[in-house]
């Protein structure tokens, strides 16, 4: 007989980011497998009964994934922050199957606008979504058909126009076509830097790369360009950031292949982007940098409003939550009509590599600083 818990009032002091819990463990039973909920942001959003009775499925391993690595980020987030915390937002979709945790911060001394979501969603898709989805290579028979999709998205906006904004989704997919079950995995990781490092964009590129080649070392060098060529502003002629890697409809070999390497990826996310706010986060700046780096923020909500196909996804799927999708735009942009920094500035500079994208590891032997 199966057995479910809560173990209430449980006390954590946990040591790495000096904070008290008061909660709960929820534990399997059959396999002894705990659950440890205080660990996350929020409750998952599937019931506690119904993961235990699918623990070996992979909706319920990617659910359980995307809370830890959402608890991970934020609290390493949390800790550069030093005082401020998130807000969890903790919401259902209650015409339609599953919800999400939106943990949102503003306003910080060291992140303007951050924001770690997941969603665990189920559903019938829309005919839109499945045109999509049809014009990406797969080959849907229904018009309407079930579907599941569990990820994690997140967006760093940080005030200092010397750190880097940072980007990252992993998602799993599901679709039952009729007698037939399609699924793939996606995501990526992307850079959007104000000024421009060499030590920085290096670091970044080096800690994904060392992600991939656990698993193929044609993965980086494929993902990278894959990630220069979708993160593209065609109006613009220029990339959003110096990329990273970006990946789409991962379906081979097998299940369990796929799941470690998108778990690979998403743990790459703290040490490639964590050491770069620490290095900048007090770096002195100024009012024309601080300009500079709203007109950027500008090309990210044009890419993001424009081009990107999660947001449009999004926009196509029932009962969709809009201010999840919004997240990821910064609190404050700019525009500034035909604006056009000098060639030789740092603005300049930074233009260059976003209009003509670097091979980071190979193209520089530099060491970092």
């Amino acid at each position: 007989m199966k057995l479910y818990a809560i173990l209430a009032s449980t006390v954590i002091f946990n040591t790495t980011y000096g904070s008290v819990f008061v909660g709960a463990f929820a534990l399997f039973s059959s396999k002894k497998l705990i659950i440890p909920t205080d660990d996350f942001m929020a409750l998952p959003i599937t019931p506690i009964p119904q993961l235990d009775a699918a623990r070996d499925d992979m909706k319920t391993r990617m659910e359980l994934m995307i809370l830890r690595v959402q608890a991970e980020v934020c609290k390493a987030l949390e800790k550069e922050e030093d005082c401020n915390k998130f807000e969890v937002d903790r919401w259902f979709r209650h015409d339609a199957g599953g919800g999400g945790i939106t943990c949102v911060l503003q306003d910080g001394k060291v992140f303007e606008k951050a924001g770690v979501n997941i969603s665990v969603i189920s559903g019938n898709l829309s005919r839109g979504g499945v045109a999509q989805m049809r014009s990406r290579g797969k080959k849907l028979k229904n018009d309407e058909p079930p579907y599941f999709v569990a990820g994690i998205s997140a967006v760093i906006h940080p005030r200092n126009p010397m750190v880097p904004t940072i980007h990252f989704n992993y998602r799993y997919f599901e679709v039952q076509d009729g007698d037939d079950l399609v699924w793939w995995f996606g995501g990526g990781t992307d850079l959007t830097p104000y000024y421009l490092s060499t030590a920085d964009a290096i670091h970044f590129h080096a800690t994904l790369k060392e992600a991939c080649d656990k698993h193929d070392k044609s993965f980086y060098p494929k993902f990278k360009k894959w990630c220069d060529d979708y993160f593209n502003i065609p109006h613009r002629g220029e990339r959003r950031g110096i990329g990273g890697i970006f990946f789409d409809d991962l379906d081979q070999p097998d299940r369990e292949t796929c799941f470690k390497f998108a778990t690979d990826c998403a743990d790459a996310v703290i040490p490639s982007y964590i050491p770069l706010v620490a290095r900048h986060k007090h770096a002195p700046y100024t009012k024309s940098e601080r300009d500079w780096q709203l007109l950027r923020r500008g090309r990210y909500v044009e890419f993001n409003l424009v081009y990107d196909r999660g947001t449009k996804f999004g926009f196509n799927t029932p009962h969709a939550r809009h201010e999840s999708i919004l997240m990821s735009l910064p609190l404050l942009a700019r525009w500034e009509y035909m604006h056009q920094p000098e060639s030789k500035s740092p603005e300049g500079e930074l233009l260059e590599v976003l209009k003509n994208p670097k091979n980071w590891i190979e193209d520089c032997s530099c060491e970092e600083s």
